[in-house]
């Protein structure tokens, strides 16, 4: 018998075993030895070619390789010569390694570096896009119709296993670009469409886009609150103003488009506005009651200069039926009124505030449950600089007899308030509601790696054992998939704990990773799966 050994194409060791026939009389006397099938060299070959493959399986690098995207920037929602007929479909090719034939992928943007990630619909692929494979595939997706337009987006892919790529690229040298989807185009108007308006020398004008049908869809830019723009004096851009309403005090003439970046459709842009300036007093408004005023006593009347016409508008927004010289009110707010004198126009600006108390509680929470041992003591304190104060404590908005005093013992659970009262001069009441309930004994005997923080009551927040809690100087860290910190404390709250805020949910659950390193201890590390 001989044993031999061949070198194939994927340089492993194939072998081969020769018999010689049987009904040779030169091996005839074999027949009652026992013979050894393989040697040890032969038996350890086997042995690797079973071995082998599931080695180099568990080590293989799961990759997800940003492939070049076929534009330089992204002008949704205009005529794309590629997608005549969609106008919002844009295709992203990658490779991948390591990944299972069912693994699902998403897009991700970011105009921040991924602080804040928007992830689009992911739609089907056009019949022109070549079929994944195994390796090569190709994302398609549709920006979303409130995005808020930037020339700074990056956009990376993400498996839903949690695996990210790094930037895809535009260009060589470019791994970020503009993105803005045109929710608007074509022409508006500004200040009812005059051509032409004045302020009065020591005062202003304002011009402010029109939106006069705004129960009609897409008759005005400001139906669309995520978009910019751009102010022009003489053919030139005033820096630095990009908001629907432009304050004008010099001569010129204006007008403004809306501001796509590098998207931008100089068809859609206002009428030019002359403006002049005219002999005359600038607008004032004056209140009443002051400024501040004592809500308590009721409304204040605004007033401004006699003239022609008034436009109201409070925080840049125009108040409805507001068209004469007063305005009555008891919200606080920056007020202004566009007065037309007829030879000349000026806006009146008002910062109206309300009259109040420096007051604060202290000893609970406002913000959250503030937990308490059943039979243990809560005091609540009320600090104020009210004019004669009284004080009032509800429980579950009921009164709490004989509870007038700057502070209150609890002992019991329910939801509080407590009210402080100016009794003098202005009438002012700053209220405080906080709620409180009995602990739980969390005490748990080792670390969770499970949360289901869907609002249930039940396992919300990340629980640990009571030897790393609050008190016991143990610093802990909380990492996402990328290694970015997400949270840290020195004073873990079971009662109040991680995540505080809501996490969103797609086609995966997240994994993060924990890091508790008590005062003089070693560190413990794990990883917390969030699921729905």
């Amino acid at each position: 018998m001989t044993l031999t050994y061949h070198l194939v194409e994927s340089k492993m060791m194939i072998c081969e075993l020769h018999m010689p026939p049987m009904n040779s009389n030169k091996y005839q006397h074999m027949k009652s030895k026992p013979t050894t099938f393989f040697s040890s060299g032969a038996f350890m070959f086997f042995w690797m070619l079973l071995v082998l493959p599931s080695a180099l399986s568990l080590f293989a690098q799961t990759t997800i390789l940003p492939q070049k995207l076929g534009y330089p920037r992204i002008c949704a929602n205009i005529p794309n010569v590629d997608y005549p007929n969609g106008y919002n479909r844009y295709e992203v090719p990658f490779k991948v390694t390591g990944f299972s034939a069912t693994e699902n992928f998403i897009v991700l943007l970011s105009s921040d570096n991924f602080v804040t990630i928007i992830k689009p619909n992911i739609i089907t692929n056009d019949s022109s896009v070549p079929a994944d494979t195994p390796t090569d595939k190709t994302l398609t997706f549709e920006v979303p119709a409130d995005l808020m337009g930037s020339d700074t987006y990056k956009l990376r892919v993400e498996s839903a296993s949690g695996i990210r790529s790094v930037d895809f690229k535009a260009s060589d040298l470019q791994s970020s670009f503009p993105i803005h989807f045109l929710s608007y185009s074509g022409p508006f108007y500004i200040n009812n469409q005059s051509n032409s308006v004045s302020f009065c020398i020591g005062g202003s004008v304002t011009l402010a886009i029109d939106n006069t049908t705004p129960s009609v869809p897409k008759t005005s830019p400001l139906q669309y609150p995520q978009l910019k723009y751009k102010w022009y004096k003489d053919g030139n851009v005033i820096p630095n103003e990009s908001n629907s309403t432009l304050s004008v005090n010099q001569t010129g003439d204006y007008y403004v488009e809306v501001d796509y970046g590098p998207c931008t459709d100089f068809n859609t842009h206002s009428q030019i506005v002359k403006v002049s300036g005219a002999s005359g007093s600038g607008a004032v408004i004056t209140s009443s009651s002051g400024n501040p005023f004592c809500a308590s006593l009721g409304q204040t009347t605004l007033t401004v200069n006699g003239g022609n016409s008034y436009v109201w508008r409070k925080d840049n927004a125009i108040i409805d039926g507001a068209t004469s010289q007063t305005y009555q009110t008891n919200l606080s707010g920056v007020y202004t009124c566009d007065v037309d004198f007829g030879g000349c126009k000026s806006t009146g600006t008002l910062d109206l505030k309300v009259l109040k108390t420096n007051s604060t509680i202290s000893g609970v929470d406002v913000d959250k449950v503030n937990n308490i041992v059943e039979g243990e003591t809560l005091n609540a304190a009320i600090t104020s600089d009210a004019a004669s104060p009284t004080y009032q404590w509800f429980l579950n908005d009921v009164a709490i007899s004989g509870a007038d005093k700057s502070s209150l013992d609890i002992t019991a659970e329910g939801k509080y308030k407590g009210v402080v009262t100016q009794t003098t001069g202005c009438i002012i009441a700053d209220e405080f509601p906080f709620e409180v309930s009995f602990k739980v004994n969390l005490n748990v005997p080792k670390i969770s790696n499970i949360v289901t923080p869907n609002g249930d009551g039940v396992n919300d927040t990340w629980i640990i054992p009571d030897q790393y809690i609050s008190g016991t100087n143990t610093h802990i860290v909380i990492l996402s998939s990328l290694g970015e910190i997400v949270y840290q404390t020195d004073n873990y709250d079971n009662y109040n704990g991680w995540p505080q805020t809501a996490i969103e949910f797609n086609n995966f659950n997240p994994v993060y990773y924990y890091i508790i390193t008590p005062t003089g201890g070693s560190a413990k590390k794990g990883s917390i799966t969030l699921l729905k």
